[in-house]
């Protein structure tokens, strides 16, 4: 019996069904019958799904690619935190109090108890600047009372406006810790966004594995199917010459026994498919779907065998170019850059200039006093004048008292600073992170071109395998004759059989694993093989001589 390895793959839609229908194992004459006792199961669902509608659909459900795409925006959130640093503070109070105390000497304002009443409110705003500028501004107004008997104003109302800049001239004028935690949560955010483009490659890798896995498990049931066929075929046939007396019976127990071994190669294909088929479901399905356990996949496509150049050299370069772990290892050294930067502007004298500018009015009851023993002005009250709130405003604005300050402070550490430290160790991570990024171009190219040559090895299996199947079905065919015709025995039929069984799952196997290579090797030079994503590598801050004053 002759029948090509292709023809052999047509018959994968009537495989598939016998594998999908589900059956209990019954004691009687070695066949499988539905179970009446059991459920009825539900029908289940199936799907035709192509490798590339597979893999969009992984991209859609798979939980390890949800996950993700969670990290860009924690690291969003990161960065935003990072530049509230720069946002302005608003601050606001009121506040009142009276302080009641005996008079202790003849100028206390009085000879019983003096009692201060003060009722005050305040608004002001404070803020960060982008060149490491800090600035405060702050507005206060009051109204106090007392019964000194020497105050010039009962009640006194007074406002105040202040300004407060701050501006470092070496430490922390061209980078400091609020504009470090920025640009490395920005160096982490597009770590992230790598971490995720290595994910999802990983994951299109996976899939289109457990794809190709389970067109192999399916063609492979097909195979099995066909050399038990030939089994049974040959058991009939030496069951019709036992019966014209032209071979011993004894030799239908030998076909007998051949047949009950590839009866459990099948079933052993069979629980391969389910395996694969888990596999990929696991993959491509949203699992929170009700029917996600009674869908069933079904390939459209059969393992092809499209012959591909391939150019290691080419594909070397574009993976030192591409590669996620690469590009994620570049972008924490850009941000080890960073902290050198901010380490060594901190070993520089912090070098403050300080402007203070106030402005002040002041109002409310003003007494006039008659000369007194200690000139004008001491004596009793002789009348009043009223300013109000307004006269007070007009004071403050119209700059009729001001007072500012202009200041220049410098500090400077007295021995080993903690930031000479944290120099001195991210100059060591730097380094050490440039050897890693070496190591790991060497390993890539390693890997590449290890995957180029198994792409060229299983094309060369391809080839010789086929040709062995061709050979294996020639041989079968020969021998049979030589059955027919007395010059061979059922051993060397069988014997035959199995050795084209084995040279079909062969070739089968070496075209799935052709296009195994394949996927690989497009992945590697986008991707590390062997992991479902990226892993954290974030880099992480320390920060020596803060200057967020507004904390």
């Amino acid at each position: 019996m002759r029948r090509s390895f292709t023809s052999g793959w047509r018959l994968l839609a009537f495989a598939l069904t016998v594998a999908g229908t589900p059956v209990s194992v019954s004691a009687q004459n070695g066949q499988t019958v539905p179970n009446p006792q059991a459920p009825a199961a539900a029908a289940p669902t199936v799907r035709q799904l192509s490798v590339e509608d597979a893999v969009k659909l992984a991209l859609e459900n798979n939980l390890g690619v949800q996950v993700a795409r969670v990290s860009p925006q924690v690291q969003d959130y990161t960065v935003a935190q990072a530049r509230a640093n720069w946002a302005p503070t608003l601050t606001t109070g009121v506040s009142t109090n009276s302080n009641t105390q005996a008079p202790n000497n003849v100028f206390a304002g009085g000879t019983g108890a003096i009692t201060n009443d003060n009722f005050q409110t305040d608004l002001g705003v404070r803020q960060n600047l982008k060149w490491g500028t800090f600035y405060t501004a702050s507005w206060n107004s009051s109204r106090s009372s007392t019964s000194n008997i020497f105050t010039s104003f009962d009640p006194q109302l007074r406002s105040n406006l202040n300004l407060q800049v701050i501006q470092p001239l070496l430490r922390n004028f061209k980078i400091d810790s609020i504009r470090q935690q920025v640009l490395v949560g920005e160096k982490n955010r597009e770590i992230s966004e790598i971490d995720l483009q290595q994910t999802i490659a990983a994951t299109a890798r996976n899939v289109r594995t457990a794809y190709w896995n389970l067109s192999y498990a399916i063609a492979s049931l097909d195979v099995q199917k066909q050399s038990l066929e030939l089994a049974r075929e040959s058991l009939r046939n030496n069951r019709s010459r036992v019966e014209i007396g032209t071979m011993a019976p004894i030799d239908i127990v030998e076909a007998e026994a051949e047949v009950a071994q590839r009866e459990e190669s099948v079933i052993l294909a069979e629980a391969e498919i389910e395996r694969a088929e888990d596999n990929l479901r696991a993959l491509i399905f949203d699992p929170a779907a009700p029917d996600f356990w009674n869908t069933r996949v079904e390939p459209a496509q059969l393992p092809p065998y499209q012959p591909v150049a391939v150019d290691v050299g080419a594909a070397v370069r574009a993976a030192l170019d591409r590669r996620t772990d690469l590009r994620s290892t570049r972008k924490s050294i850009e941000a080890n850059d960073v902290s050198v930067r901010f380490f060594r502007n901190q070993t520089m004298p912090d070098v403050n200039a300080q402007l203070d500018y106030g402005l002040s009015g002041l109002g409310g009851t003003q007494f006039t006093r008659d000369t007194g023993p200690f000139g004008p002005g001491t004596g009793d009250v002789i009348g009043q004048t009223q300013r109000n709130y307004g006269s007070v405003l007009n004071d403050l604005f119209q700059n009729r008292y001001p007072a500012w300050t202009l200041s220049l402070n410098v500090g400077y550490p007295i021995g080993t600073s903690t930031a000479e430290a944290g120099l001195a160790r991210a100059r060591l991570q730097n380094a050490q992170a440039e050897t890693q990024l070496k190591n790991q171009q060497l390993l890539v190219a390693t890997q590449v071109r290890d995957v180029g040559r198994q792409v060229q090895t299983n094309q060369k299996r391809v080839e010789a395998t086929r040709a062995s199947r061709q050979l294996a079905e020639r041989r079968l065919e020969a021998e049979e004759k030589k059955f027919q015709a007395g010059m061979s025995t059922s051993f060397f039929v069988f014997q035959a059989q199995r050795d084209l069984s084995q040279a079909r799952a062969n070739e089968l196997r070496a075209m799935t694993d052709y296009n195994l290579s394949i996927v690989d090797f497009e992945t590697v030079q986008e991707a590390p093989l062997g992991g479902g994503g990226g892993g954290a590598t974030t880099v992480t801050l320390t920060t020596f001589g803060q200057n967020q004053r507004n904390q």
